[in-house]
């Protein structure tokens, strides 16, 4: 047999020759060439040229994929889970069955939350429905002002999710997945379309608290995950200041604020020439947006030019009391300023008992307020172009849990407006007892709402992406389809 060539290397010999002198001799190599290369352009060496002042983000997305339906999106967020079979789901076989064994059929190899290895009743609707509108949706009674509005909104009975508890299902709607440190649908929409103002955030958060069922919410909600922190979303406080500490304190002038904001950029600058980082070109936006929110803040917090009229039409008694009417109100007024994405949370929706006496507290934190947004929209020519969304992060069991009902993932209603939406529809239907979606070609889950809404807004949901960790990430994950069915 012939001696092996000594050009192959076996991998204890490949691994013997991996040591201090081999690697210093061929780092030398390597140093070698980078002297020579800088003698021939010197240039090499230089430091990055520094990023240009940061302004007002424009977005990733040129041109839009798709044309734009929705420049803005309201996503009035029901925190705990509102009861679909009270709502927006009649059940009239439901009601018969109330008080009786659930069928096993139903409910066999099915995940539950709180109702496992329980016996099960079946628990009907406690109020009424009735037709609304020229379309004649069938929409709670608890909800009245809504069924006046039935002709402008999209009711989807058959969304469902993959998130059975409350912390993680809030995560799956807000981010398309549980696990944390993902981007919120706020801060993706904002990435990929920028801002509108450069007053305000492009991305603001209220929250209001009803009565009873106090579903907690945690700020992750509207991170901007691995995205920079420019694109998270900011909390207004609902009650008093909207913003701490936004004016200056005594004996600091407009003047002087600009000089010391001016010399902390200029070092935020050097440091940016220094080490490339996008959050150091976040913190100087971030002092350029607090500057410009001293002005721009009162103002918009300012409700004194609001006729009584519109006062009214909301069911405002006392503009900034941390009400969700006052947060409605509020919201129309980013909106008209340029805010890309508007959450308001209530929390108000966790009913596993005393759903009848809860619910309808509840229904009536939101009922008006919610039919105040869409006409106040509509009569001053924003709603065409602004997407508002209303759900919760799941329904509710149609089988009873003492004297309320149990968290449910397989089906549950939520209803969209505005933004190139179909007005008087619905879509998606449940079987008989509320329990399970049926119609496979008008499912909706939660990839499935996200893809929709950015294709509303323009963007294909498969083209926003952000290289994170050596992959690409989007806020549909793997999943997601476009249901056009809703759209006009």
């Amino acid at each position: 047999m012939s001696e092996p060539s000594k050009l192959h290397l076996d991998a204890r010999t490949f691994q013997l020759s991996v040591n201090r002198r081999a690697f210093l001799g061929h780092a030398a190599y390597g140093l070698g060439g980078l002297a020579l290369a800088c003698l021939l352009d010197p240039g090499l060496l230089r430091g990055a040229p520094a990023e240009a002042p940061v302004g007002r983000w424009e977005g990733v997305v040129h041109p839009p994929h798709f044309p734009i339906r929705a420049k803005r999106v309201i996503h009035l967020c029901m925190a705990g889970g509102p009861s679909h079979l009270e709502s927006f789901d009649y059940k009239p076989e439901l009601k018969r069955l109330n008080g009786q064994p659930f069928p096993d059929s139903f409910t066999k190899g099915q995940q539950l939350a709180q109702l496992q290895n329980t016996k099960l009743k079946a628990r009907g609707p406690f109020c009424e429905f009735k037709p609304w509108g020229a379309c004649g949706q069938q929409i709670s009674r608890l909800f009245p002002h809504i069924g006046g509005i039935a002709d402008e909104i999209c009711v989807i009975r058959s969304l469902h999710t993959e998130q059975i508890n409350h912390d993680p299902a809030h995560a799956f709607m807000n981010t398309g997945t549980r696990l944390k440190g993902r981007p919120s649908m706020g801060s993706w929409l904002l990435y990929g379309l920028g801002a509108e103002t450069e007053e305000l955030p492009g991305f603001v958060v209220l929250t209001s608290a009803g009565r009873s069922g106090l579903q907690p919410i945690s700020a992750r909600q509207w991170s901007s995950g691995f995205l920079p922190s420019r694109f998270q979303g900011i909390l207004f406080q609902s009650k008093g200041d909207a913003v701490h500490y936004v004016g200056n304190p005594e004996g600091v002038c407009q003047s002087t604020q600009r000089q010391v904001i001016e010399e902390v950029n200029r070092l935020n600058g050097l440091r940016a020439e220094a080490q490339p980082d996008p959050e150091i070109q976040t913190r100087i936006s971030q002092y350029e947006m607090a500057f410009r929110m001293q002005t721009s803040v009162p103002e918009l917090t300012d409700f004194r030019k609001e006729s009584p009229a519109t006062l009214d039409l909301y069911g405002v008694q006392h503009p900034g009391d941390g009400s969700f009417a006052s947060n409605c109100l509020m919201a129309r007024r980013l909106a008209e300023r340029g805010v890309r994405f508007i959450q308001l949370y209530h929390r108000a929706w966790d009913h596993h008992s005393e759903i009848e006496k809860d619910m309808p507290g509840a229904a009536q934190d939101v009922d008006q307020a919610c039919a105040a947004l869409i006409q106040d929209l509509k009569q001053r020519g924003l709603l065409q172009d602004t997407l508002v969304i209303w759900g919760g992060e799941f329904g509710r069991t149609p089988m009873g849990q003492g004297s309320g009902r149990d968290h449910h993932i397989l089906a549950f209603s939520v209803w969209m407006a505005g933004g190139g939406i179909k007005g008087g529809m619905s879509w998606g239907q449940t079987d008989e007892l509320g329990y399970h979606y049926v119609d496979n070609d008008q499912a909706m889950d939660v990839h499935d709402l996200h893809a929709t809404m950015l294709y509303l807004c323009g963007i294909d949901h498969t083209r926003l992406t952000y290289r994170f960790q050596g992959r690409d990430f989007r806020l549909t994950d793997v999943g997601g389809h476009i249901v056009k069915g809703i759209v006009a």
